[in-house]
């Protein structure tokens, strides 16, 4: 009975090894996997060559479906089609990868959130937007052309500041500005359009057939675009055209002037970060016995500390105000000599 005992135990101890090496080795692949596909990780060639053709895919895909516009391509409709199909398969499978390893982009989650972040960020509804013109929606094909972008980080203006965070963070400080802009330009649209139908319907019944008539009209004319295809004809329709040019061109003005303000209040603040002569740079990493865990980039930057960049993992993170110190990031920080 003993001997049968503990070969029942040997039994258990050598599945259970076993189960942990299957596990082990399930997540040394799904980790390599995720790896060889972050973009622009380029400490590891396998990752740096997925990059490279991952940009080829898309412009042979776009370059496919630009030539299938053309008729005298039509004798290589059924090739064109098969590497569209081709591309698409690819596409497909990277973005099931991505979902696949989306707990290892967002460690600090769980499974089912980690996945739902992906999903709602930008690169996962950029990738999803992806896929979509060959299942619907053709005319999203653009949006292929911004994970170019995205691999080459094209939208940088150094290396630690990325524009995509400035045009975020100047949208998100001047929101109240540009609704408020926003609602008085639609105000000016319906009274607008309102009144040219008034004005224009008895003239025009077919051209201003209904208020959507009017709103068109309105659009282009406030936003100083100028179709040409619906204009007044009346001496009332023909006065209110004046004013409403003149109105639109203060509506265009007032967002474009807040955003520019905007711009000009970040890059102060940049320059503001820029490092002292009597400065060097060094690196932190976070253990579990730093005081600065939990903190966000803004509280630290009040204690005098000067950060500069945020590195998680192998994610290289541009400087933002709110974002919240965890373990093991390493952060890149300006102290005095």
């Amino acid at each position: 009975m003993e001997k049968t005992k503990q070969n029942e135990n040997k039994t258990d101890c050598m599945q259970n090894t076993n189960q942990n090496e299957a596990g082990s080795n399930y997540y040394a692949f799904k980790k390599r996997i995720f790896d060889i596909i972050q973009i622009g990780n380029t400490s590891d060639l396998p990752s740096r060559l997925f990059d490279y053709f991952l940009v080829a895919i898309i412009f042979l895909n776009i370059l496919v479906l630009f030539l299938q516009t053309f008729k005298e391509f039509d004798k290589y409709a059924n090739v064109l089609h098969a590497i569209e199909l081709i591309t698409a398969a690819f596409f497909c499978i990277e973005y099931a990868l991505r979902i696949w390893t989306s707990d290892l982009l967002y460690p600090d989650l769980p499974k089912s959130k980690a996945v739902i972040k992906f999903l709602t960020s930008f690169d996962g509804i950029v990738d999803f937007c992806t896929i979509l013109p060959f299942f619907w929606f053709s005319g999203f094909v653009a949006f292929r052309m911004l994970r170019v972008v995205r691999i080459f980080h094209l939208f940088r203006i150094n290396a630690y500041y990325d524009s995509f965070s400035v045009i975020k963070a100047v949208l998100y400080e001047k929101r109240n500005q540009l609704i408020s802009s926003l609602f008085i330009i639609i105000v000016l649209m319906l009274a607008a359009s309102l009144f040219m139908y008034s004005a224009e319907h008895d003239a025009q019944p077919e051209v201003f057939a209904n208020g959507f008539s009017g709103i068109w009209w309105s659009m282009s004319t406030l936003l100083t675009v100028g179709y040409g295809d619906i204009y007044p004809i009346t001496m009332a329709g023909r006065a209110m055209a004046i004013i409403i040019a003149f109105l639109g061109v203060g509506a265009v003005a007032i967002p474009t002037g807040i955003i520019s303000a905007g711009f000009v209040e970040q890059y102060s603040r940049v320059m503001q970060d820029t490092p002292k002569p009597d400065t060097y740079l060094q690196t932190v990493t976070i253990d579990i016995d730093s005081k600065w865990i939990g903190k966000t980039v803004g509280e630290l930057d009040k204690e005098g500390y000067s950060i500069v960049m945020v590195k998680k993992g192998d994610a290289v993170l541009p400087k933002d105000q709110n974002y919240r110190i965890a373990m093991k990031d390493e952060l890149s920080v300006y102290v005095k000599e």
